[in-house]
């Protein structure tokens, strides 16, 4: 089994705020796949499902983001997984809105949420890294993350939360590379495919009775 942990803090006053993107990730795979309702546990809220073929929990800890390790460090004793069937998914500030990726252990590059983890589990879990943009200084950045998404945010956002759910399976069955692009369907915007009869059109190909040179036909173009 693998355990997918939303990062956030509880309650309806913290319920939009960017720090809550985890939260709102776990709450989409929830719904998209039917997962049990969800229960306390762990200091937290979980809820049960299946993502192909793999047994998943989800937990979301309200602990409040800097004592997230708790809740998790509980789980995994609970449940005799390791930190490697860990899935933690988290707001990051140093990626741009709307971009995601995937990635295995490193540092928790001062996330509170990360640290308290890497405290309780070690650093050896895997991460999916939500893009939420920088305000642009550090002394911004508190306020920043614990605002609401803004109402120019919320296609993008839209976008990503519905591509994650998307990708959910992939990701449970251990390819993050599919799981990515699952979420690119949604937020990349698609180039549309050129339309073939539109290359067949008999009307856009050159005259053959047109016996004028391309100076010629420049200078009648503009009335010379």
């Amino acid at each position: 089994m693998k355990l997918f942990v939303g990062l956030g803090n509880p309650g309806t006053k913290y319920a939009n705020n960017r720090h809550n993107i985890g939260f709102m990730a776990l709450d989409q795979i929830a719904f998209d796949y039917a997962f049990s309702p969800w229960k306390k546990k762990f200091h937290g809220q979980i809820a049960d499902g299946r993502l192909g073929q793999k047994k998943i929990t989800l937990l979301k800890p309200e602990t409040f983001m800097n004592l997230s390790g708790q809740a998790v460090s509980e789980a995994i004793r609970f449940y005799k997984i390791s930190s490697d069937d860990v899935v933690v998914f988290h707001d990051e500030l140093d990626l741009a809105p709307a971009k995601l990726r995937v990635k295995t252990a490193g540092g928790h590059a001062g996330h509170n949420g990360l640290r308290s983890i890497h405290q309780h589990i070690g650093a050896e879990y895997d991460r999916v890294r939500i893009g939420i943009g920088h305000p642009g200084h550090k002394d911004k950045v508190s306020s920043y993350v614990l605002s609401d998404f803004g109402k120019a945010d919320q296609n993008w956002l839209n976008d990503i939360i519905r591509g994650i759910g998307d990708g959910a399976t992939f990701l449970a069955a251990g390819d993050p590379a599919k799981f990515m692009n699952a979420v690119a369907m949604r937020t990349i915007p698609q180039r549309p495919k050129p339309n073939s009869t539109e290359k067949k059109d008999p009307k856009k190909k050159l005259d053959p009775l047109d016996s004028r040179t391309p100076i010629q036909k420049l200078m009648d173009k503009f009335g010379y």
